[in-house]
């Protein structure tokens, strides 16, 4: 099981980190691209405040037995984040600051005996509520990265490096669409997923550039694989 209380802490860290660094925006840089295709820095912006909301409403669906869904819909979801995008810069900082706390006081509030509860993401898959501190704080370091701001993954902290590894390991372990691979990182760690049948293809690098290439964030330029070329790993959705 997750150490929910530890996460927990990383996430109130990792959005100071991230409230440092989108502090001195204004209405000219929010509105700019974001390193996500498509997507301002306003629409990363406002898809963290709600995705902090829609954690916050899992979080009190495991507390309390009372379902409440991360988001009224998938069209609600995307429809939020479009409406959100463009506001002055200021209705964002107080927005990602509120939504901040909020989640911060549902953590706080959730008893260790509901730790082991199973929610309902909005991709269908089910999780612990005991994981919901490390995918919030996954969703602040890589979307802190998108923002295009100067934190790049290399800024990374080596702890969230190593779970969100094991956890990009895990998710793409038996896919159909990935074939068995072998990673090495330089801190002597290694890990396997893809598929299970054939030969793994042996892929070289630091944890960090591991770690974007499998979320998507750079085509694995730093990687070495000396099998060929780099596979291709499906986007996360």
């Amino acid at each position: 099981m997750s150490d929910f209380a530890h996460d927990a802490a990383a996430v109130q860290a990792a959005t100071e980190r991230l409230l440092g660094t989108v502090a001195g925006l204004d209405d000219k840089t929010v509105a700019e691209p974001s390193l996500l295709p498509g997507w301002t820095r306003g629409h990363v912006l406002a898809h963290l405040a709600r995705n902090a909301d829609a954690l916050t409403n899992l979080l009190t669906w495991a507390r309390t037995g009372e379902e409440i869904p991360m988001y009224a819909s998938e069209e609600a979801r995307d429809a939020d984040i479009a409406r959100d995008a463009h506001r002055p810069f200021p209705e964002h900082l107080d927005d990602l600051r509120a939504s901040a706390a909020r989640f911060g006081e549902a953590a706080a509030a959730l008893p260790r005996d509901r730790w082991e509860f199973r929610v309902t993401m909005r991709n269908g898959v089910t999780d612990q509520a005991a994981r919901l501190a490390f995918r919030r704080l996954g969703e602040v370091e890589l979307h802190h990265v998108d923002l295009g701001l100067g934190y790049t993954l290399a800024d990374l902290p080596a702890e969230f490096v190593a779970q969100e590894l094991d956890f990009l390991t895990g998710r793409f372990s038996g896919h159909p669409d990935v074939p068995a691979l072998l990673l090495r990182a330089t801190d002597g760690t290694e890990r396997t997923t893809g598929r299970a049948e054939g030969p793994a293809i042996t892929v070289d690098g630091t944890p960090a550039e591991l770690l974007g290439w499998l979320a998507g964030r750079t085509d694995g330029a730093g990687l070495s694989c000396g099998q060929g070329p780099l596979p291709t790993v499906p986007p996360l959705g």
